[in-house]
Order: C-alpha cells, then structure tokens, then sequence
C-alpha cells in the first residue's frame, strides 16, 4: 500500500513538473547585426527573464532568415526587434500583409536615413551635400587602397538599406568617383576612428538613431528631398533584376520603426506576446542604449538590467502593470 501511495505522489509531483514546463514563457530573439537592433534584442531578453520569468534567447541572423524563422511559426526564432519600413517592406507584405503570420508592432519611433563624414573633414574640404562626394578632389583623399575611388561604406551583407544606397551611388552619378562598400558595421566604426585619428576623407551610410552620434563629431550630408517619383526599390527579395529595375535619386523619407513577432507566439508564451504588443521606444532611447553598448564597450545584458531598474514604471506599462 506504501509503495502504491509513493509512485501515484511521484506520478503526481511529475505531471505538475510537466505541466510547469510546459506553460513556462520562452521566446528566441532575433538578433540583426547593427548596434540598435542587437540593443533593442538585450532589452527584450531581460524583460522577458527578470520581470516576466521566463526564457529568452538571442538568436543571430539578417532580416531574410528572421522573417522566414517567425513565419514558421516554430519557435526558432519568434521576434524581430528593430524592422525598420519601408526598407524592410517586402518582407512585411510577404509574411505580415501576404501570409498573415507575422504580427506588426504598433508602437514606433522615427528613423532617418542619409550619408555621413567626419565634421572636420567636411568643413576642411566643404562638404555639404551628397553631390559633394562626387568631386575628383574629395574622392581622391577618400581613396585609401589607390584604385582611383573613394571608398564609402553602404551598409551590412543581408541589409535592405545597402541595397538602397548600391543604387543611390549609380543615380547620384557617383559611380565614377566612388567605390560603395559592404563590410560588418563594426568595420565602419573602425574606419571612422581611424579616419578622424588620421584627418582621412571618409564616407559612410550613418542613420538616426545610432551610438555614432554620441561616438564622434559626424555630419549627415543634404541629399535631394524625398521624392516619391524618384524613389523606386525593388528588393533582392522581390526580383533578380533588382539593381537594373530600381531608380532611387532622392532622400530617404523618414522611417517608422517597430519590432514584429511570430503570431503563432501567442498562443505559446501569451504573457511574452501581451508583452510585445504594449512596448515601444523612443529614438533617444535607441541611441543612448546603443552607446553604452558600442561606444563604451559595456554588455547589452548588464545595460538593459540597469535601464530596467531605472524605468520601472515604464517597464510595468509593457506588462500592463
């Protein structure tokens, strides 16, 4: 008779151990490559683990593999922290307006778009404009390996704005003067650095908000104002003739941006979606994060601990405290 009791306790005690398990909030995030997403993701995770109690996961990858990972639905990766549209817009017509698994935050802080040198190179060599860096002098002192083209870094491998900006040197009629490079953004910063330490020409693609900001004395060049007319970007992901079919010759508009999760998360860990739905960042907040983290070599964890601590009531209107 006791040993019948103890197996039905330990058959008991196990199916409450199961049943914890199974309901217990867990979320695999997304983790771009640039410093404001991978900053946004920090904060994310220690919500989800300090004040929901759950467990979350940064899971690294460009926007392709992102988006494909929450339209599965499978739990590989649930969440994508820093969409920025329209740059990101065919995969929000394709997973959020198209097949419908993907959830759209409503909440949104503004993005700006442009290109950018070192103030003091600007001033010294009166760069103003992005016309500016097609004049043979300005290239000349930007080109670092002699092949007779300055060299401007365009973005990341796997970015949508790169893309943008490949075709924004071709109809800027840069070409002729400028090499557009894609490299890792922590390359960038390096070559920011050493540019300024070294009074070099440089140009880069820079965007708001952003720790740069807060790194060095930079100044974002004027370009032609957005233009809808002008503006025509067909994605990588849209058509293998993108390059040949786009046509971009104006500035960016300013851009909305918002995290997207899986919807298949709310019926997974309910508590993390809720979550998700009430969250929203301002542009300062974004840039100010991304400082401590990129500026001053601090860890996203230990930065995002400490924003929670100092915004508490903030964080409870997530959680719908």
């Amino acid at each position: 008779m006791k040993k019948t009791l103890l197996r039905l306790a330990f058959g008991v005690a196990l199916g409450l151990s199961s049943t914890v398990a199974l309901s217990a909030e867990k979320v695999n995030i997304g983790a771009p490559s640039w410093t404001g997403a991978q900053a946004i993701a920090a904060l994310l995770q220690a919500v989800v683990v300090e004040r929901i109690g759950g467990e979350a996961n940064l899971v690294p990858g460009n926007n392709a593999t992102i988006f494909q990972g929450m339209h599965q639905g499978k739990g590989d990766i649930d969440v994508h922290p820093d969409v920025w549209l329209p740059n990101q817009q065919s995969f929000t017509k394709k997973y959020v307006d198209g097949a419908g698994t993907v959830q759209l935050g409503t909440h949104s802080y503004e993005g700006n778009q442009g290109f950018c040198v070192p103030e003091a190179f600007g001033k010294e060599n009166s760069i103003t404009d992005i016309a500016d860096l097609g004049r043979p002098d300005v290239a000349a002192k930007m080109d670092s390996d002699g092949n007779g083209k300055g060299e401007m870094w365009i973005g990341a491998p796997g970015w949508a704005s790169a893309n943008v900006n490949e075709v924004k040197v071709r109809d800027y009629g840069l070409l002729p003067f400028i090499e557009p490079i894609r490299a890792e953004e922590s390359v960038k910063t390096a070559r920011i650095k050493d540019a300024i330490a070294k009074n070099e020409g440089y140009a880069f693609y820079c965007y708001k908000p952003h720790a740069v900001w807060y790194m060095f004395d930079v100044a974002m060049l004027t370009e032609p104002k957005f233009d809808a007319t002008k503006y025509k970007m067909i994605q990588p992901s849209d058509s293998p003739d993108w390059y040949a079919d786009s046509k971009v010759a104006t500035k960016d508009a300013l851009k909305n941006v918002q995290i997207a999760w899986s919807k298949s998360l709310k019926a997974r860990s309910p508590a993390i979606a809720e979550f998700f739905e009430r969250f929203s960042l301002t542009a300062d907040d974004v840039s100010s994060f991304a400082y401590e983290v990129s500026g001053k070599g601090r860890k996203a964890s230990e930065v995002a601990s400490e924003w929670i601590s100092k915004n508490p009531d903030r964080v409870d209107a997530w959680l719908g405290l």
